[in-house]
């Protein structure tokens, strides 16, 4: 993952999820069918990897979109990864899967194995064993799952608490994150098994990067949901690696009423990633300097 950041010189990944009101006009007149909806999320999806491709280094997935749709629409997932891994984007399955282990194992297989996803969101609430098997696929050529720790919706404190609080449900998950990635650390020190951490509680960030000092972090929440670039700064090394920060809404929205919907995802994407690596390079102590 280290080496598609540096290759943009940005950490940004556009989120894609879509819905019948976030298509492009094009593709928005078309009948609201599960067949044809399938087949517009597809073409939508197609859109982004042209219109994102080499300006950032991936994207983010939300399977729910699809599987709304039927065996449709999870067909449509699966050819919208294999479009963007041809275009050499990494992709981000969001599927937040979690169960006992045997039935892990079967979410594991379908979302990590046969040409699936590069990494996929998990999260912990059955227990470290529900997370072993998405951890054995790391073993068969995955790389990376992100485990929910922090999660930027409004009302996640409810449930998470504050990772300002060490006692705090998020605490204990990224200690629990902190031990089980030690043992799948890559040659640059950094861990496969990654953390999901919002950009929207921009005081946690430092916090939880001194819990998890080598875990790589996923940063939802920046635009529409009120995150800014500035705030999460902590999440990154002196290098400007550490996290993967993604937009989607913010993307994908110009893009709906655009007269050429690929060069509004361009520009969009590209002033995502601009305002992320600027944040970076600003950076007083050399974030970003080699990024």
């Amino acid at each position: 993952m280290e080496a598609a950041v540096r290759s943009c010189g940005n950490p940004c990944v556009v989120g894609f999820d879509p819905t019948p009101d976030s298509l492009p006009r094009s593709l928005r007149r078309k009948s609201r069918s599960p067949v044809s909806l399938a087949d517009a999320y597809l073409a939508f999806a197609r859109m982004v990897v042209r219109g994102t491709r080499g300006v950032v280094p991936g994207l983010k997935v939300q399977v729910a979109c699809f599987e709304r749709l039927g065996w449709r629409g999870v067909r449509a997932y699966e050819r919208t990864l294999e479009s963007a891994r041809d275009a050499g984007l990494l992709v981000i399955g969001d599927v937040k899967r979690g169960d006992v282990p045997h039935t892990a194992a079967h979410y594991a297989a379908a979302h990590l194995a046969r040409g699936g996803a590069d990494a996929v969101t998990v999260h912990p609430f059955l227990g470290p064993d529900s997370l072993v098997p998405f951890l054995d696929a790391l073993a068969g050529g995955a790389r990376g799952v992100f485990v929910l720790v922090r999660t930027s919706n409004a009302e996640s404190t409810a449930v998470q608490g504050s990772a300002l609080d060490r006692g705090s449900l998020c605490s204990r998950v990224a200690r629990l994150v902190h031990r089980l990635g030690s043992s799948y650390r890559g040659r640059n020190g950094w861990s496969a098994v990654g953390a999901v951490v919002g950009a929207t509680h921009p005081s946690e960030v430092g916090p939880l990067r001194r819990r998890m000092p080598r875990t790589l972090f996923l940063v939802p929440g920046m635009g529409v949901q009120g995150g800014r670039a500035r705030d999460i700064l902590p999440a990154f090394d002196r290098s400007g690696f550490g996290a993967l920060v993604v937009a989607s809404r913010r993307v994908l929205d110009p893009c709906r009423e655009a007269r050429d919907p690929e060069r509004s995802l361009a520009e969009a994407s590209r002033a995502f990633a601009r305002e992320v690596a600027d944040a970076l390079r600003l950076r007083g102590d050399g974030a970003g300097s080699r990024g």
